[in-house]
């Protein structure tokens, strides 16, 4: 295993935070990238790249490792020490209240100005060819802000790799996970593994999360240029929602790294024989079809229906409660899906987003995801 220290621009005389990321098996073959708690309050998948470091540890010394595979557990110094009244603020940087998993750098846009002239017959020389014009596009970029100097040193480590996990979670939610849906056979092995209760689709949600501009780069090339050159997937990149924000545990965390070692085992990155594939519980859906339930009035929120399970229209899926008017508002579901994930918070004002659920017939265009 070696270890590699990222250090960020100074935002101030006398600071600096770095970033650290662990190498673990040989270097030549497949590349596996896993990172944790971009939005650094969701907390869940820093315990999981704990618990998968002391196992990739234990593979590596017993020689398993057929790949490299980097481990990334805090991403976001910055957010790690962003505190207000006691509470972390981990979604956005605070000083110009920018996500800090948006705004990445446009792959494509930096490489199809580069790459037509290497593009051949040949898949994997493409495939090569176009990674090489990322690594050069990423190290001719010059950040002037410290976010900026993290996003980007996040993008050189992943940018090459051929499975790229972003460890999140919701407020509190179901297990899920997002990703393109041109992958979906190199991702459902891995949804199987984590008993995934949604796994939702987009071609571009609109914003460049870290997932998305991995592989939807792949997308844009093969739309571009795949009538006349071969352009293999060279990025399987996932977003894996943890559950909720309070889903802290030795129990999820080492369920949740055997889920991974299985997949990569399945994917031939660590040697042996894999865990036989479970059943899916709910099948895939596209992000559009997701609705997004709303508080039409304030007041206490109490949820009448668990995440993780299926809804049909009409079902009550939470209460609003005046307790001034003594009126209670019921929001239900339009449509058949998976209840995925709900607010935190039990107070409700008129137009918070409540809940979402996953159904199968899309709903919505433009921007999917939230701020």
């Amino acid at each position: 295993m070696q270890i590699q220290t990222h250090p960020l621009i100074s935002p101030a005389l006398g600071t600096e935070r770095h970033l650290t990321s662990y190498h673990y098996g040989p270097c030549g073959a497949q590349k596996i990238y896993i990172q944790s708690s971009l939005h650094a309050d969701e907390l869940p998948g820093m315990l999981v790249a704990w618990a998968l470091r002391r196992r990739l540890a234990t593979l590596e010394a017993e020689g398993k490792l057929r790949g490299e595979i980097v481990i990334v557990p805090v991403p976001n110094p910055i957010g790690l020490n962003q505190r207000l009244l006691g509470q972390m603020l981990g979604r956005f940087e605070s000083g110009t209240a920018s996500n800090f998993n948006r705004h990445f750098h446009d792959l494509a846009t930096l490489v199809i100005p580069h790459v037509e002239s290497r593009l051949g017959d040949d898949a994997q020389q493409n495939l090569l060819a176009v990674r090489a014009a990322m690594r050069e596009a990423l190290d001719a970029q010059t950040p002037t802000t410290e976010l900026a100097s993290q996003r980007l040193a996040l993008q050189r480590l992943a940018c090459d790799a051929d499975v790229v996990l972003d460890l999140h979670c919701d407020f509190e939610a179901a297990l899920h996970l997002y990703t393109n849906p041109e992958l979906w056979p190199d991702v459902e092995p891995l949804a199987r593994y984590l008993d995934a209760k949604a796994s939702l689709f987009a071609l571009n949600s609109i914003g460049n999360p870290f997932d998305e501009i991995h592989s939807f780069c792949w997308s844009e090339l093969r739309a571009r240029y795949g009538e006349r050159y071969p352009i293999p997937n060279g990025s399987i990149s996932v977003t894996i929602e943890l559950r909720g924000q309070a889903d802290v545990s030795y129990a999820f965390a080492e369920r949740d790294a055997n889920a991974i070692v299985e997949y990569l085992t399945h994917r031939g990155a660590i040697d042996g024989t894999p865990a036989p594939l479970p059943p899916l519980e709910f099948a895939a859906t596209p992000l559009a079809g997701a609705e997004t339930l709303h508080a039409p009035v304030s007041g206490v929120l109490v949820f009448r229906a668990p995440v993780g399970v299926r809804v049909e229209p009409g079902q009550p899926i939470a209460d609003i409660v005046d307790p001034l008017g003594d009126r209670v508002v019921t929001l239900t579901s339009s449509v058949n899906g998976v209840l995925y994930a709900r607010q935190r918070a039990r107070f409700a004002t008129a137009g918070m987003e409540v809940a979402w659920i996953a159904g199968t017939t899309p709903l919505r265009t433009g921007a999917l995801l939230p701020n």
